[in-house]
């Protein structure tokens, strides 16, 4: 009973194939069919590795949303060589809430040579023709940001390495470099000349001391960023290097930072980032162009909120995508080959119908056939 219930299932199942094979007394094999064969699989080889290495790679999705924090600080990373002697100048931030934040709060003054061609072949100054290069090419194809978020923290630190001058003069510009926390409001960050002090309605600079003549703001923009310092992340004031043409210059960038977070298989951090837009103007009171020689940095924060995800193809996706390749190669060369079997058959059967040409046979009554004569074995004799 057992054995009659399992051939009728087998019988079942057999009637259920929908794949029936052809015995191989049945099948015929070809040149063309074998040559079609022959680029079928040539095709579907190459399109598996193709597709292989767009699973294996990934690319980044950006996200925006309301950002709801205002309350933590924002921190403020600077690396700026200004022309100019230490002493001479002053950096400090004054924000919307009339809060200033002094720059003994967090940055260093280390006095230095401003011209890096006097050590050429020193590694701070190919980095800095590097980063040059690099924001070059970045305001040319800006895919390349991408691959700057998912080389974060593989790559090397994108900061100037300390400088040893052995030279006898004494050093002529003055690097200002460290960082700071300002409050989450628009604010601005400036350079001038003299030393920030304290004013119930403010604050103002110590700048009678110092003679006009000393003043240059030429300046080299190492590195600045906003949030948390992420080593190999390309920021677009990296490798900025601006040259005074007058005393009396004013050098000013407006700034929009926007909060992100960072999400790939390597990191996950929450920075910002900024756009920019420079100016530059000769401080001429004469000519009504007011204001003070500097360097200003008026940076906004967005309301906004960006977050970058590095996302993956799924495996099943991949095999999906790799089953549609190879059953539509197989059935598109398939059916390319029947046409082309078709077509062919049509276009000879037409020239063999045509090689024959029609024969006129008399016959004893006078008419002629236009039929093919019979040829048998009597007709020899």
């Amino acid at each position: 009973m057992r054995r009659l219930n399992r051939k009728k299932t087998l019988n079942l199942m057999k009637e259920l194939d929908a794949f029936p094979k052809v015995p191989e007394s049945y099948v015929e094999t070809s040149a063309s069919g074998g040559t079609v064969s022959l680029i079928a699989f040539t095709t579907i080889a190459f399109l598996t590795i193709m597709e292989f290495t767009v699973y294996r790679d990934t690319w980044m999705k950006y996200e925006y949303e309301v950002d709801k924090d205002f309350t933590s600080k924002l921190r403020i990373n600077i690396d700026i060589t200004v022309a100019m002697r230490c002493q001479y100048v002053g950096a400090d931030v004054l924000d919307l809430a009339e809060t200033m934040v002094a720059s003994a709060d967090g940055l260093i003054y280390e006095p230095l040579f401003f011209v890096l061609l006097l050590h050429a072949f020193t590694l701070a100054c190919v980095i800095f023709r590097m980063l040059q290069l690099i924001q070059s090419r970045l305001q040319e194809e800006h895919s390349l940001q991408d691959v700057i978020f998912k080389s974060a923290f593989k790559s090397a630190s994108t900061a100037l390495p300390p400088r040893e001058d052995n030279s006898l003069q004494s050093p002529d510009a003055c690097r200002i470099h460290g960082h700071l926390y300002v409050n989450k409001v628009a604010g601005n960050f400036h350079i001038t000349v003299g030393k920030a002090i304290p004013h119930p309605r403010g604050h103002a600079h110590l700048a009678a001391l110092v003679s006009h003549e000393s003043y240059n703001f030429s300046h080299r923009i190492d590195h600045l960023s906003f949030g948390e310092l992420i080593p190999g992340i390309i920021n677009p004031l990296d490798g900025t290097e601006k040259i005074a043409s007058d005393h009396n210059e004013m050098f000013q960038y407006f700034i929009t930072v926007v909060p992100t977070k960072l999400h790939t298989y390597k990191i996950s951090a929450e920075t910002h980032q900024f756009s920019v837009t420079e100016r530059e103007r000769i401080i001429n009171h004469a000519a009504g162009s007011h204001g003070v020689s500097g360097i200003f940095m008026k940076y906004d924060i967005s309301s906004l909120m960006v977050t970058v995800t590095e996302q993956h193809m799924p495996f099943w996706q991949f095999l999906v995508r790799l089953c549609g390749i190879i059953g539509g190669i197989f059935s598109t060369t398939g059916i390319l080959h029947g046409f082309g079997r078709f077509v062919a058959e049509v276009i000879f059967c037409r020239f063999r119908l045509g090689s024959y040409r029609s024969t006129s046979v008399p016959l004893p009554d006078g008419h002629t056939s236009n039929h093919l004569p019979l040829i048998t074995d009597n007709s020899t004799h």
